[in-house]
């Protein structure tokens, strides 16, 4: 067989007990759910086991399945690791150096939290509009702030048009230094004023991850920075790369046939060239299927979300 369903997990918290019960996470009981399933349908893949698979074309077993958390939370240490020892299942993690070593949060979260403190994002989209207006910045993008608005504000799989317009605006479409400038703002404003303090109690640190690779997970690239990837230039994404695989070697985790985790599901045709010569066995993109090592290329392996199965 060569088959791999691999889910992909982000928040997995006790939602209903936390600061932010409305962030877009999974509560820990509905994980706890949906780890039963799974060990009643599917067999559980150890990383060496995928790795046997690839280069030695070792059968998969009868509905394989490899569960992957993205980001670095916390979360993952404190309510996810526990659970996956107990049912002696291999998880595999994926964090942003940054966040972990740095203690920096990434702009993405920023975003996710700002959007969990707001009743209506019709509200969120107001007070964008009156930044970028006071900033005046249609004189250094060339567009208007309608111009965005219709080129980004389509629907996606699990977020309203609004949401997604959100997220693009402060992700990736305005220069990054008023990215930068406006998500710290709304951060600040909707979410708290103590930048570093909520960045420790957010993700894991490399301790928690020394720890975990000791037990037996499997720790992988997820980049530096968490950028996207297809929008780097060459020596960006290979800077990204190389400083993420000596995190890597430094918390006692594998850097000989690794797995890299794309940010955002994002890369091109120079990542993967980045990829194969620095020895990379798997890529871990965001496009949604079930996996077929015979024909899908390893290095743009599809995943299901966590909210594709039952819980």
């Amino acid at each position: 067989m060569s088959k791999l369903t691999i889910v992909m997990y982000h928040y997995v918290r006790d939602l209903q007990n936390s600061a932010f019960p409305r962030i877009k996470g999974l509560d820990i009981s509905s994980f706890r759910r949906q780890l039963d399933f799974l060990q009643a349908k599917y067999s559980f893949l150890p990383m060496g086991d995928l790795t046997a698979c690839i280069k030695t074309s070792t059968p998969l077993p009868d509905n394989a399945c490899w569960l992957t958390f993205d980001d670095g939370y916390r979360d993952h240490y404190e309510y996810v690791f526990p659970e996956l020892v107990s049912r002696g299942i291999e998880g595999a993690f994926f964090p942003p150096v940054k966040s972990v070593a740095e203690r920096e949060i990434l702009d993405v979260n920023k975003i996710h939290f700002i959007l969990a403190c707001i009743d209506d994002v019709s509200t969120l989209v107001k007070e964008l509009r009156l930044l970028y207006l006071s900033s005046d910045l249609s004189q250094y993008t060339g567009k208007s702030f309608d111009d965005y608005w219709e080129a980004l504000a389509k629907p996606g799989r699990f977020d309203s048009d609004d949401v997604v317009f959100v997220k693009c605006m402060l992700q990736h479409a305005l220069p990054q230094i008023w990215r930068d400038r406006f998500a710290d703002f709304l951060f600040k404003k909707y979410v708290s004023q103590d930048v570093c303090a909520f960045a420790e109690d957010l993700y894991m640190s490399s301790k928690d991850l020394s720890e975990m690779v000791q037990a037996g997970m499997y720790v992988g690239s997820h980049g530096y920075r968490h950028l996207w990837f297809s929008k780097e230039t060459r020596q960006t994404q290979l800077e990204e790369i190389q400083n993420s695989l000596t995190f890597l070697g430094s918390i006692g985790a594998p850097t000989d046939d690794w797995v890299m985790c794309y940010p955002y599901g994002a890369y091109n045709s120079e990542t993967l060239e980045i990829l194969k010569g620095k020895g990379c066995i798997v890529g871990l993109a965001t496009k949604v299927g079930v996996a077929d090592l015979q024909h899908h290329p390893h290095l743009e392996l599809p995943r299901l979300d966590t909210n594709d199965l039952p819980q």
